[in-house]
């Protein structure tokens, strides 16, 4: 799975990053790294959510396999 991130510098200096891919996935940082590194670990946690609520992340289901 590959994810794009977006970044862009705010008027006031502030710099938002942004996953189109994954609705809600959107921070600001007052770096540009620090703003992706924000960005990153909230998708992880956004995706990590949804998996555990039963919602389904056909992207995912390619990185794990399950051993029979």
């Amino acid at each position: 799975m590959n994810l794009i991130i977006e970044i862009e510098q705010e008027e006031d200096g502030r710099w938002i990053a942004e996953i189109p891919e994954i609705p809600g996935a959107m921070t600001y940082g007052q770096t540009s790294q620090q703003a992706v590194i924000s960005v990153k670990s909230l998708a992880l946690r956004i995706l990590a959510d949804r998996l555990e609520h039963g919602e389904s992340i056909p992207e995912m289901e390619q990185v794990f396999l399950i051993a029979a």
